[in-house]
């Protein structure tokens, strides 16, 4: 239960981009140094060596209890092209000591997703016990927060001071609902209510409302976060996790990245080649691709998912399907989204109801783990038939903590330090930043990343394509996209791996998988030297951790290093 509750966050995490609702951009300049993107960049020199970062390189990690766990904080620098300018990050990292005496192989890295989730907080919720024995026997389990996201210090927020005023993380407007690995989402700042936006915006009107809301919340972020923003990318965050390899001790990086953790494991691959001891990529992102492309491989994903919940719902959840046959359920799903573009159903407590957008996030936060969450799914979609909105908005919410959890995560971090170095840089203040910034991260990252065109025309010729291949889930996903618009990238451009000497990495594609789409696993598998990959014929999002089978293969790849031949498949 604890892996499904981590994995219903990672959901929420990935589907808001998709389905669009609001937007942002925000103005930065690019990269950390001239060189920061260039795939390989990192692989000529050891930056251990380079005199102005070997002070964090020589940092030793000062353990405490926290909980069940040990905690400390890693000092990056903010600017790796100006490491002595005083301005850094300051990171948690959180370990369960696990290995067994004796058979100890080293420390295993992991991130759980996003961008913008919290490394430290998924332990907490149980992550590591997901790992499977023999991983703990060999490894002790690290987590870290990325620059900017959690418990980060500086961290990223768009809201402004008098916005982050306290209030519980699940309410609607609170930085809690974000976007996907492969493109911006739902902004924060707002109040959250439904705006009943278009899914595909015809008019004029309609498109310089959509404009106009992304560049509001672009205002907000730069406002907000503005000094942060060029400094959050994976490119800097790969090698902040190769600091972090350096303070563990650890000769060699052993690391597990689910969904965007695969753009940060590659980006790794690719500076550090030479540092990788074993690479485990489940749910992959494509680095080849474009904006354009990333959004429209995982638009198509959910529309298959979703089409695949309507074919196997009678078998997956029997009688509480909401429909007796295939048809019944498009015709059903289809109704609805037709009314709620029409008028919001009523939702309890809530003045906007339940709108088209919403629709599409409760279906796409429901395909994650079939076998977790159709039966919820279904029961909401049977309600909301009925005129009642209120089961879908929940899902669309992705808010399954329950109070005691939250309880007991914050005794169990109750051990770190508040190192923060915000106070002159012009960061946001640690009492300006909410509990879950996971939103404000994914934004951050995702433009940063990933270049988008300047002209608002690329989006609205791209309309009707993405309306022809996924539907709704394209064309809320195109409008998403409108969010980076104004954004410059940083120096990362559409590429294929370059990771020469890298040793064979391990990536695992889900057959249907509706946020990472199984061909991008066949693509980024392709693109590394050696690079194997371990199929899951299943439905869901990613692997590890699903299913027996894939959890002994990446098992024995990371204690053995045994290799998975060509073909290997997993699942029915």
């Amino acid at each position: 239960m604890i892996r499904a509750a981590v994995r219903r966050r990672q959901a929420l995490v990935i589907a808001l981009a998709v389905l669009g609702a609001a937007s942002l951009a925000a103005g930065c300049t690019a990269g950390s140094g001239p060189d920061a993107g260039r795939p390989g960049a990192g692989a000529a020199v050891d930056p251990a060596e380079r005199p102005d970062l070997r002070r964090f390189y020589g940092q030793k990690l000062d353990w405490k209890p926290c909980g069940d766990f040990s905690c400390a904080s890693l000092t990056v620098p903010m600017d790796y092209s100006r490491p002595g300018d005083g301005r850094t990050f300051v990171l948690p990292v959180a370990k369960a000591a696990t290995a067994t005496t004796g058979r100890r192989t080293g420390a295993l890295l992991y991130n759980p997703g996003g961008p913008g989730e919290r490394g430290v907080q998924a332990l907490m919720d149980g992550l590591a016990d997901e790992l499977g024995r023999g991983v703990r026997e060999h490894f002790d389990i690290v987590a870290f927060d990325p620059r900017g996201v959690g418990e980060s210090r500086p961290a990223l927020t768009c809201l402004t001071p008098e916005q982050s005023a306290p209030r519980t993380d699940s309410e609607p407007g609170s930085e809690s609902g974000s976007q996907s690995e492969h493109g911006p989402g739902e902004a924060s700042g707002d109040t959250g209510e439904a705006s009943g936006a278009p899914l595909h915006p015809r008019t004029a009107a309609e498109r310089a409302d959509v404009l106009a809301e992304a560049r509001a919340t672009a205002d907000a972020c730069r406002k907000a976060s503005g000094p942060l923003l060029p400094h959050v990318g994976t490119v800097d965050a790969a090698r902040d996790l190769d600091v972090l390899r350096a303070a563990l001790g650890e000769r060699k990086l052993t690391y597990v990245g689910w969904s965007y953790g695969t753009s940060l494991g590659t980006s790794y691959a690719e500076q550090f080649p030479h540092r990788v001891r074993a690479m485990v990529l489940d749910g992959a992102v494509d680095p080849s691709l474009d904006w354009r492309q990333r959004m429209l491989s995982q638009a198509t994903g959910f529309r298959d998912a979703v089409e695949d919940y309507a074919q196997t719902c009678a078998d997956t959840v029997g009688d509480r399907c909401p429909g007796a046959t295939p048809g019944e359920v498009r015709a059903l799903i289809d109704r609805l989204l037709e009314r709620t573009q029409r008028e919001p159903l009523p939702v309890d407590g809530s003045e906007a109801g339940l709108d088209a957008a919403t629709l599409v996030s409760a279906l796409s936060l429901s395909m994650y783990t079939p076998e977790a969450q159709w039966e919820a799914l279904s029961e909401a979609l049977r309600a909301a038939d009925g005129g009642d909105g209120t089961k879908l908005a929940d899902l669309a919410a992705g808010d399954d903590t329950r109070p005691e959890d939250e309880e007991e995560a914050q005794e169990q971090e109750g051990g770190q330090e508040d190192e923060s170095t915000d106070g002159d840089t012009g960061a946001p203040s640690a009492e300006s930043v909410p509990e879950d910034n996971s939103d404000a991260a994914l934004i951050a990252v995702n433009c940063l990343d990933v270049p988008h065109p300047r002209d608002e025309r690329a989006y609205w010729d791209a309309l009707a394509p993405a309306d022809r291949a996924a539907g709704a889930y394209g064309t809320s996903g195109l409008t998403g996209e409108l969010v980076c618009k104004d954004w410059p990238a940083g120096p990362q451009r559409p590429h294929r791996v370059n990771a020469p000497g890298v040793p064979p990495v391990l990536v695992v594609g889900t057959a249907g998988d509706p946020a990472t789409p199984y061909e991008e696993a066949v693509s980024l598998a392709r693109q590394f030297p050696g690079g194997m990959l371990l199929s899951y014929e299943a439905a869901g999002h990613t692997g590890y951790g699903r299913d027996a089978c894939v959890d002994r293969k990446v098992e024995d790849y990371l204690v053995h290093l045994t290799k998975v031949g060509p073909g290997t498949t997993c699942g029915r």
